[in-house]
């Protein structure tokens, strides 16, 4: 019986964020629009093209962050799960993404290619390869509190 509930887990998890970033992505931008024509994100806003495009200027603006507790591992360490989402819809790619991290570290081996501690402070996000518009990354960690992540450096791709 704990092992059903285990694989029930195993993958109710993944499914749900996989909606909450779908929704994020998708839908968030249709219902915070104002009068002004700007479209409202959490902490940016953009201008709308009459077209229904957003701007094709590429900068780290166009990532978001986002991470919240995804529960425990059986040891009692609360995880964090992490979503890494390009917002450009003007087409652009960014790659060599950095993210300020203070002295990360997880109790959760997390794969190198998707995210790894270069240095103090430093982290790189999907090995250094391009995130696409509308990409996701995610990747879960383990440790007694968050670390707050926020980009710190990206390439623009076009």
């Amino acid at each position: 019986m704990k092992g059903d509930s285990r694989r029930f887990l195993a993958t109710a998890i993944p499914m749900v964020t996989l909606l909450v970033m779908f929704a994020f992505v998708f839908y968030l931008p249709l219902v915070h629009k104002t009068e002004s024509n700007l479209v409202s994100q959490p902490q940016r806003r953009l201008l709308q093209v009459d077209d229904g495009k957003r701007g094709t200027d590429c900068s780290i603006e166009d990532i978001d962050v986002q991470q919240g507790p995804s529960g425990s591992l059986p040891s009692g360490i609360p995880t964090y799960t992490v979503s890494v989402l390009n917002l450009c819809s003007g087409g652009c790619s960014l790659g060599n993404i950095h993210l300020s991290c203070g002295k990360f570290s997880s109790a959760r081996l997390i794969n190198p290619r998707v995210f790894r501690r270069l240095s103090i402070n430093d982290c790189l996000l999907n090995d250094g390869r391009p995130l696409d518009p509308g990409a996701v990354v995610s990747f879960e960690y383990a440790n007694s509190f968050s670390y707050p992540l926020a980009i710190s450096n990206a390439t623009c791709l076009r």
